[in-house]
């Protein structure tokens, strides 16, 4: 999937800080370890989502490697990135829920209200492109995928990887 914006303008127009509250009855604030930020977890999902990666494991050696992943995550060099399982164990956790549709939509009329998007269509550019192109004749198609259909994409991939690593599902 190709991303128009770069993560340093989504950072600067869209704000992420709805999600704690979003989250808060899902957490206990005062019993147990703490947990991972909710706001870093809902953004790695993000970047997933935005750069097409559809496997938790890889968005986790993604992230470790990737420095303008690591900085719209807020984690240093030397950060721990959060583990693959704990991605996959928040994501389960809220599939009951409407929380990613929540997520999605108020990220969705944020970027609208900063004109990074028209909600109406997307666009994508397509890596098979014939060599002699004519630019004044093109088809567009219009192609909608919503956050269930992706959701269930990382549930197979996780599976996938269980039966590959021979753990149980």
């Amino acid at each position: 999937m190709a991303v128009k914006y770069s993560l340093r303008y989504i950072d600067k127009y869209i704000d992420f800080s709805f999600i704690v509250e979003k989250v808060r009855p899902y957490y206990c604030e005062n019993n147990g370890r703490s947990s991972i930020d909710p706001v870093m977890l809902f953004k790695m999902i993000t970047i997933g989502y935005f750069f097409g990666i559809r496997s938790e494991r890889q968005l986790e050696r993604e992230v470790i490697t990737n420095n303008a992943y690591r900085w719209f995550l807020g984690l240093g060099l030397t950060d721990r990135v959060p583990d693959h399982s704990t991605i996959s164990f928040n994501r389960k956790r809220f599939a009951e829920s409407t929380i990613f549709q929540d997520i999605f939509d108020e990220i969705v009329e944020q970027a609208k209200k900063h004109r990074m998007v028209s909600g109406r269509v997307l666009f994508t550019d397509s890596t098979h492109v014939k060599a002699n192109a004519n630019k004044r004749k093109y088809v567009i198609h219009e192609v909608e995928q919503t956050t269930r259909e992706y959701l269930d994409e990382l549930d197979q991939a996780v599976e996938k990887d269980r039966l590959e690593h021979g753990k149980k599902l």
